[in-house]
């Protein structure tokens, strides 16, 4: 490709409506958005997303007076801008009438349509996929919730916490000697939406081919159980699966070691760099000891290579240990970051994997980019996140609404004035 050749984002005319809070909706579309899809995200009028509260911290934006408008008086919320960048925020009341038409005309011009609300409460609203599908034939439809639409838990409402307990993930994550643990990111939420975009992705590629719509459902009970992988396979066959700390159930070493200034992390994922490891360290003779000669022996004395290893990794810093190990020997060691430390590294800055986005109200702020780099294509995030009800004026006016029309939309309390 040419200098001269424009590089467009691959979802770059997609439209795709947002009815979703917190994050399983709000990460899934905000992977389209980063594809170049443009994500309208309706909210509730004077309320938004629920994510736009959840703090602190919050970054103080008073004397704002351009389109929309922070959703706290405390401020902006950076964990709901992780969430949303890229995006445009509508005010629409959907328990109006006139909120609702306004919506289908909408609707009506769009290629997708997410929603992350209780089973049954999408049909009650009016907004569920056989209502849309009347206005848009070729719609796409994706409604997450918590256990799916179908079976004895659909009822029930749920959050991250709740489906890593249900899924099994707490069970082993943590130590031995101490109780289930959650991880700490938002993780079921996350496997979620990232289904979802797949899905939705799938759901486009197959209307390329056929011409017609789809709905996608799916539940995040579902959604986290694949991800259990090697834990999956043990309980398969009826071996006992346990919290390990750091440490894997089929590969050793795969965990962290103690440093005589923090810790290191080293995963030799086969026998080759298990004795290039001995070697490095100037423990040859582990390689050879029958405890350790092969990856069973390893996985079965885990304990006992541990208290070997320890002692050997304590005599040198984590940074001392990296250079030997990791830049010298090519051997995958790495240090355990902190958040600070893990945002902005050398690599990460290399890659361009953190930059920035100018915000309407708060300035210039930090944004996560996405992983996915394309030899002839775009992708990446090119406005702040959305304040609340910053673009509702120009998507109805984008619908065919004038301003007539859109005083009608205030009057009957459908959307607030800008």
């Amino acid at each position: 490709m040419s200098a001269d050749e424009k590089r467009q984002r691959l979802l770059e005319e997609i439209v795709v409506i947002d009815l979703t809070t917190f994050v399983t909706g709000g990460f899934a579309t905000l992977m389209l958005a980063n594809q170049g899809a443009e994500v309208i995200k309706v909210e509730r009028p004077g309320v938004g997303d629920d994510s736009r509260y959840s703090g602190p911290p919050f970054v103080d934006v008073e004397g704002y007076e351009g389109p929309g408008k922070p959703a706290s008086e405390e401020g902006e919320s950076p964990y709901f801008w992780t969430v949303n960048y890229g995006k445009q925020s509508i005010e629409l009341n959907l328990k109006t009438e006139e909120g609702l038409t306004a919506l289908y005309d909408v609707v009506a011009e769009a290629d997708v349509v997410v929603e992350n609300f209780r089973p049954g409460t999408a049909e009650r609203l009016g907004v569920d996929y056989e209502t849309l599908r009347e206005r848009n034939d070729e719609l796409i439809y994706c409604s997450i919730s918590a256990f799916g639409e179908t079976g004895p838990w659909s009822d029930r409402p749920g959050y991250d916490l709740l489906v890593q307990g249900m899924s099994g993930m707490m069970s082993v994550t943590g130590y031995p000697d101490a109780p289930p643990a959650k991880v700490g990111l938002p993780q079921t939420d996350l496997i979620t939406a990232m289904w979802s975009a797949f899905g939705i992705v799938t759901s486009l590629y197959n209307r390329e081919r056929t011409g017609e719509g789809e709905r996608v459902e799916l539940g995040m009970l579902d959604a986290a159980l694949p991800w259990l992988t090697k834990q999956a396979g043990k309980s398969f066959v009826g071996e006992e699966t346990s919290r390990m700390g750091t440490k894997d159930p089929v590969l050793a070493p795969y965990q962290m070691y103690p440093t005589a200034d923090g810790h290191i992390n080293v995963a030799c994922g086969n026998q080759k760099l298990w004795e290039e490891f001995c070697a490095a360290i100037g423990r040859e003779d582990l390689s050879t000891d029958e405890r350790f000669a092969t990856n069973s022996a390893r996985v079965n004395n885990m304990d006992a290579l541990e208290a070997e290893l320890s002692e050997v990794l304590r005599t040198k810093t984590t940074d001392e240990w990296v250079d030997l190990l990791a830049d010298e020997r090519g051997l995958p060691v790495g240090p355990v970051f902190d958040v600070d430390e893990a945002l902005d590294n050398e690599q990460v800055r290399a890659r361009g994997a953190v930059g920035s986005v100018d915000h309407p109200a708060a300035g210039e702020i930090p944004v996560i980019e996405h992983p996915l780099n394309y030899d002839r294509a775009d992708s990446g995030f090119e406005k702040a996140p959305p304040l609340l009800g910053e673009d509702t004026v120009r998507v109805l006016k984008a619908a065919g609404y004038d301003d007539a029309r859109i005083d009608e939309l205030i009057e009957a309390g459908a959307i607030p004035e800008p």
